[in-house]
């Protein structure tokens, strides 16, 4: 194979596909990205057998063919290259040729035909829905996806399709993020998207146009046109199992709403929280007389305390949280102001803004 491309279409490629390359495989092939040369175009691909990533890049093609080449030393050379014009030429020993300028590098490949071929799915339904609020909504959930691999429902976002709305549910058992929207073609499905999956989701996903979630049984994928015009398709496995009935989780009513604005509470807590540690990660929340106060303590570090103006003329009401996970919210929230939730110190708090986002938060006990 044989072909010239520019630096930036070429390192944005890179970029878009080798974030799910593993460093510490076994398989020598998965830290290699498969480069495939055609009609005025190159693919790039990359995999760690549960996430492949697809992007495409325009490119002078001389000679088509396909190989693949380590990923991170690709793109850590590119990224590195001053001319704008690379060309990269694959023998039929695996061994390319990178050149630019006055600059000649070889890299040694693997074959493309030991690269894993991408699991086939049969599409059960499609979801279309605009690249900027579906990103929004992963933004205002993943946060509080769980980490503990031993609940593997769990790790990932809970995506809950109707055909005319769609609703993602994150948790890890001790704070729950939930946020629905209504969409236009969608399709009546429930599925868990991983972690990872995720991750690569909020790097890729643009500003502007439309995405595509097609789905199967195991096997989801998401197409997301990029601005250039050309697109990334992210094709993963599915969480196996059951989301738990997060509606169970939901307090059916509260005592008492209180509204707070959001960027005082959010700096109190940042305070409050240099006091806390990993033993005693908790800080008391008390609303009484029109007055938020909000208190740490910690024997070996220190203690402080400070107040918020409210209007709340309710009972008196204290509840111990965990700062961050209580900041978590609040940081990717619009708006001013947010409505906090209570009934008593020992029920979970709910936290409510003007969109369609409700965040439960379990207190904390405290001596």
């Amino acid at each position: 194979m044989k072909i010239s491309v520019t630096k930036e279409d070429l390192s944005t490629g890179l970029q878009n596909v080798q974030n799910v390359v593993g460093t510490r495989s076994t398989l020598p092939i998965l830290s290699n990205v498969l480069l495939v040369a055609g009609e005025n175009k190159l693919d790039l691909r990359a995999t760690d057998l549960e996430v492949s990533i697809h992007a495409t890049v325009p490119a002078k093609v001389e000679r088509e063919g396909a190989s693949t080449l380590p990923a991170k030393r690709m793109f850590g050379l590119v990224r590195e290259i001053e001319s704008n014009e690379i060309e990269i030429e694959i023998n039929d020993k695996e061994i390319a040729t990178v050149q630019a300028g006055a600059a000649k590098y070889k890299l040694h490949g693997i074959g493309a035909e030991e690269f894993p071929p991408e699991a086939k799915f049969k599409e059960r339904g499609s979801i279309k829905i605009g690249q900027t609020k579906i990103g929004e909504m992963i933004r205002k959930t993943a946060y509080a996806v769980s980490s503990d691999e031993s609940r593997h429902t769990l790790n990932g976002i809970n995506i809950v399709a109707e055909p005319e709305r769609l609703t993602l549910v994150a948790t890890d058992g001790r704070r729950l993020a939930l946020v629905d929207e209504e969409i236009e073609g969608g399709t009546k499905a429930q599925f868990i998207v991983p972690t990872k999956t995720v991750s690569e989701l909020q790097r890729v996903l643009q500003s502007k146009g439309e995405a595509e979630i097609r789905l199967g049984e195991t096997h989801a994928e998401f197409k997301i046109p990029q601005e250039g015009g050309e697109e990334v398709v992210i094709h993963s496995k599915l969480v196996e199992g059951s989301f738990p009935n997060f509606k169970q989780v939901i307090p059916s009513e509260s005592k008492e709403r209180i509204t707070v604005v959001k960027e005082e509470l959010l700096h109190a807590l940042r305070r409050a929280d240099q006091i806390t540690s990993d033993k005693a990660n908790s800080v008391k929340l008390k609303f009484a007389d029109n007055t938020l106060s909000i208190t740490a303590n910690t024997p070996e570090i220190g203690s402080g305390q400070e107040s918020i103006a409210i209007q709340y003329t309710g009972p008196e009401i204290e509840v111990a949280f965990n700062p961050v996970y209580l900041m978590d919210p609040l940081k990717v929230l619009e708006g001013e102001e947010v409505y906090i939730e209570l009934t008593d110190s020992l029920s979970p708090g709910v936290l409510k803004s003007n969109t369609p986002f409700l965040y439960v938060l379990m207190p904390m006990r405290t001596n």
